[in-house]
């Protein structure tokens, strides 16, 4: 079955235009449901058309790219400009922004701020008078 010139299956375009790394990445966000046309989830065998919006979903963030034209084969980033145009909206940005300050993307538990347990073990350590075992009094005796 051959496909028609003005169209690219979604999938396929998704990767040649470098927004997903593989075609299985691109599949699986389409399985997702994170790839929508119009606001509404799309298959990874839609076929797509010069002036069309996709929304892609990375949270926390949803892109937009309107398709300038259409290609099957992976370019250099250079060339992607040719492709699509990026309209994503400045809220958008702005949300990665903040999730960015915040440190909230991808931050895996008990990394970062102690957890309650561990403030609790480390006021008890400072807290404690044989927190050392030496003496800072006794460093007259060395010779630096």
């Amino acid at each position: 079955m051959a496909a028609k010139e003005n169209e690219v299956r979604i999938d396929k375009w998704l990767w040649a235009t470098r927004i997903f790394k593989t075609r299985t990445i691109a599949v699986e966000a389409c399985k997702k449901g994170r790839v929508s046309i119009q606001n509404i989830p799309v298959k990874a065998s839609r076929m797509i058309k010069v002036g069309e919006v996709i929304q892609v979903r990375k949270p926390p963030v949803t892109f937009s790219f309107k398709v300038l034209a259409l290609t099957e084969k992976r370019m250099g980033a250079k060339a992607v400009p040719e492709y699509l145009e990026n309209v994503t909206t400045p809220d958008q940005y702005e949300i990665l922004e903040l999730s960015r300050i915040n440190g909230f993307i991808n931050r895996a538990k008990g990394t970062g701020r102690p957890t309650k347990k561990e403030g609790r073990d480390l006021q008890k350590f400072l807290a404690s008078d044989d927190a050392f075992d030496f003496d800072f009094e006794d460093d007259e005796d060395y010779d630096c």
